[in-house]
């Protein structure tokens, strides 16, 4: 099968399984991980089929989105497998996509040109104005609170105290959001990283402000 059509099968699948998505993590953030992936590998000279097939299929073994990470791996096993998708391709596809995650700062650093590309991308639309966005929805899908003055901000945490235990959508900004800029693994990443970083900076000035405090929380 010609690779244009395997990634146009894949949209068309990825795009029908995420489109109601409610946490940020529906087709439009694939769509924009996709394109940005698309464009660091051009620029850091990634093989493109690799990066595009892992971003766009990168959600569907999430465990923000699915309710298990290994079922879902399989699934993407046997999608790239029944579109004659090439072993050494396979391999290197599900690598990247069981790896990337940020895991409250225990995933695994990826060791392939094309892993950190579309960690770089996923990562791009964390971080933002989109990333705002995305933050005060991921929070309200997960009934956390837009900001609890009273809470500390938990600067080391397993994978489970970091899905599990109780945040606000602030404090994701200093437990996750404000750490990946200086976590991209390409130049190009990093480049776009630092003007997205700004605007976050600049928006919790401004939170704080208008909530009366000056400092974030502690």
């Amino acid at each position: 099968m010609h690779k244009d059509t395997i990634i146009k099968k894949t949209e068309d699948m990825v795009r029908e399984k995420l489109w109601d998505e409610d946490s940020g993590h529906d087709w439009y953030h694939i769509e924009r991980v996709t394109t940005t992936a698309k464009k660091l590998a051009e620029e850091e000279n990634a093989n493109l089929f690799v990066v595009t097939l892992a971003a766009l299929l990168h959600d569907l073994a999430d465990d923000k989105v699915v309710e298990n990470e290994e079922e879902g791996l399989r699934a993407i096993q046997e999608w790239l497998g029944q579109h004659d998708v090439e072993k050494h391709d396979r391999e290197h596809i599900l690598s990247i996509i069981k790896n990337m995650s940020f895991k409250g700062g225990n995933g695994k650093p990826l060791d392939t040109l094309e892993g950190q590309v579309v960690q770089d991308a996923d990562r791009l639309d964390a971080i933002g104005a989109v990333g705002i966005a995305r933050c005060f929805v991921y929070a309200g899908k997960k009934g956390q609170s837009m900001y609890d003055p009273a809470l500390e901000v938990r600067e080391e945490m397993s994978i489970n105290e970091y899905r599990k235990g109780k945040s606000s959508a602030i404090h994701h900004f200093y437990e996750k959001l404000l750490k990946l800029k200086d976590l991209m693994n390409t130049q190009a990443g990093y480049q776009v990283a630092q003007e997205r970083h700004q605007f976050m900076e600049q928006f919790l000035e401004a939170f704080y402000l208008e909530v009366g405090e000056d400092i974030k929380p502690k």
